[in-house]
């Protein structure tokens, strides 16, 4: 019988055998005593497994509340645990809860990171997973060779549909690939969503008569379900190419529900990532975190980006990168960079990655160019043109004006 495969980063007062053995009794067949009905058959069947544990270094102080160490010392390991697929089929939310679920709360644990997750073959056959990712957001918007380059609009709420909508047709005009709502935006007191999809998709949609571009539009359809399904058809409608969901809040059913329909592309915003990976050891890298929302459909992933204006080193940035090119059953999905983000981060970006295959996010960085969103879209273009070349940020500053403007309003050359 296939098995699953998670791997966990630990800290623990206890032996680190005894911890690991408590956690796969946890999350399987066991509880804190013997109960009749556990045979040795039950347990062969459906306990979990401690498939390999490689012990790190101790230390003297917890990384957050447990157990009291006997001997003042708390270990640190990696350990692999495997389950039967038998054990939760193919169901998501049974399966996060299994590898996520009451094992953070366990007092053995002063520490548990859940790292990465190996997935059966099967899986393949029983999720429809990534639909359009990097390829077909390339086809939708028409772009080769170069990251997508894209927009928040910003102030982040307050816009009404026409100020929003008159953006978008400058952002257009200037060559913008993709723009999104913010997160706080789905439907605000003076901006109905019906009101917000028809007044940019009308702009949208003359540009794209009139260039034959289209550009990508991430409407934020985030609510309950029935809601987001009949916001989804609106979009589609309307002659819109993309949706938004904040996947955290909308929750694995939610976000599953919205890209089983395969009609857009769904853009994966990770807003509340923070809360989950923000301690180094408590709560999810995301390694594991993209598969499990890999399987339930989402074509672009937030990444963060390189020197950004939040927390994550961008080391972890470059590993997210990686991450969302590896192939999942044959598919990739489109790695979303952001969070303070100009041209100038694009050099080192590109020599940390080596890829193109990326939407690259400026909201400021783009707004806020002398020359207004349009030179900061060229800005972006030119940027990445230059990294690509081999250019230093120096000799595309001088090389390419729109981006010697950036350099003077957001960098120091």
């Amino acid at each position: 019988m296939e098995r699953i495969t998670a791997k966990y980063y630990i800290e623990t007062p206890y032996p680190v055998e005894e911890a690991a053995q408590v956690l796969a009794g946890e999350q399987s067949s066991g509880t804190f005593v013997a109960v009749p009905g556990e045979t040795e058959e039950l347990k062969q069947r459906f306990a979990a497994r401690v498939e390999r544990i490689e012990e790190l270094e101790t230390v003297n102080q917890p990384a957050i509340p447990g157990a009291t160490s006997k001997d003042g010392l708390y270990r640190r390991a990696n350990v692999e645990v495997s389950w039967s697929v038998e054990n939760f089929g193919y169901n998501l939310p049974v399966l996060v809860s299994t590898l996520q679920g009451n094992l953070y709360e366990i007092t053995q644990f002063t520490g548990l990171k859940l790292m990465d997750i190996e997935l059966p073959a099967s899986y393949r056959e029983h999720f429809k997973g990534t639909r359009f990712g990097i390829e077909g957001c390339r086809k939708s918007t028409g772009v080769e060779g170069r990251p997508l380059i894209g927009t928040i609009i910003k102030p982040s709420i307050g816009m009404t549909p026409q100020d929003t909508a008159a953006l978008v047709k400058t952002l257009a005009e200037a060559g913008i690939d993709f723009v999104k709502d913010d997160e706080l935006m789905s439907s605000a007191a003076n901006s109905k969503f019906e009101d917000r999809v028809d007044a940019i998709m009308a702009v949208i949609n003359v540009h794209a008569d009139k260039t034959g571009k289209k550009v990508m539009y991430a409407f934020n359809l985030s609510d309950e379900v029935d809601s987001m399904l009949r916001r989804y058809e609106y979009i589609i409608k309307a002659g819109g190419t993309c949706a938004m969901v904040s996947i955290n809040s909308v929750g694995l059913s939610g976000v599953k529900k919205i890209c089983d329909q395969g009609e857009l592309v769904i853009h994966g915003h990770r807003n509340g990532w923070g809360m989950l990976n923000r301690h180094p050891l408590l709560g999810i890298e995301f390694p594991a975190y993209q598969k499990i929302w890999r399987l339930a459909g989402v074509d672009q992933m937030h990444v963060n980006g390189i020197q950004n204006k939040f927390w994550e080193s961008d080391d972890s940035v470059v590993r997210s990168i990686e991450a969302c090119l590896k192939p999942l059953f044959g598919h990739t999905v489109l790695p979303v960079v952001s969070s303070g983000q100009w041209g100038g981060q694009a050099f080192e970006t590109w020599h940390r990655t080596q890829t193109t295959d990326l939407l690259y996010m400026a909201g400021g960085g783009i707004m806020a160019h002398p020359d207004g969103p349009g030179g900061g879209v060229r800005a972006l273009q030119q940027a990445w043109e230059g990294a690509v070349k081999g250019m230093s940020l120096e000799q595309a500053a001088a090389y390419y004006p729109e981006f010697g403007k950036s350099v003077e309003k957001f960098g120091k050359v």
